[in-house]
């Protein structure tokens, strides 16, 4: 099994980032194979040059896409920007080949903000998307709340967070 950990941002150096490698490492722990998928990969220009009538037409972004179509297990840790999920990732989504890229396959949701939310919006979001395109979510979708109050040296401290990423993890291996 490899699961595919999506970070749901193009920012650079983003806290997504830096949950998503904690939680590789939980993943690593338990004998799991996991890939980390960066949406800063994609190319600048990939909603003029990959979607829609252009299709296949993007070799960088093809390599995006075809790195996430093959996983059957998916993490996406998502920040919330703006009331919900980063365009990014929406843009990205739209991208995939249609209708097939998610349907039956299966995947857990990490919502990390700034405000007290902990992206609560932004997962149920998603959450709706993923329904509409056939992908089953894990029912855990832990809520990571004043992130960056809950970190040290780029790692999560909270211990609550913490236990509540090994459950989800525990639980979607079985998903």
């Amino acid at each position: 099994m490899m699961i595919k950990i999506i970070v749901g941002t193009n920012r650079k150096n983003s806290v997504s980032e830096k949950i998503a490698r904690q939680y590789q490492e939980i993943l690593q722990k338990m004998d799991v194979s996991s890939e980390l998928v960066h949406l800063s990969d994609l190319p600048d220009d990939f909603v003029f040059t990959a979607l829609y009538e252009n299709n296949g037409k993007n070799q960088a972004y093809n390599k995006v896409h075809d790195q996430v179509k093959s996983g059957s297990k998916y993490v996406f840790v998502i920040p919330e920007y703006n009331g919900s999920f980063p365009g990014i990732l929406k843009s990205f989504i739209d991208g995939m080949t249609y209708p097939n890229s998610f349907k039956h396959k299966k995947c857990a949701l990490i919502g990390i903000s700034s405000g007290v939310g902990g992206g609560s919006i932004a997962m149920s979001h998603l959450t709706d998307v993923f329904h509409y395109l056939g992908m089953h979510v894990l029912a855990l979708k832990p809520r990571l709340a004043k992130i960056e109050e809950n970190m040290s040296d780029n790692l999560l401290t909270n211990r609550l967070y913490l236990g509540l990423l090994q459950e989800q993890a525990e639980l979607l291996v079985r998903f």
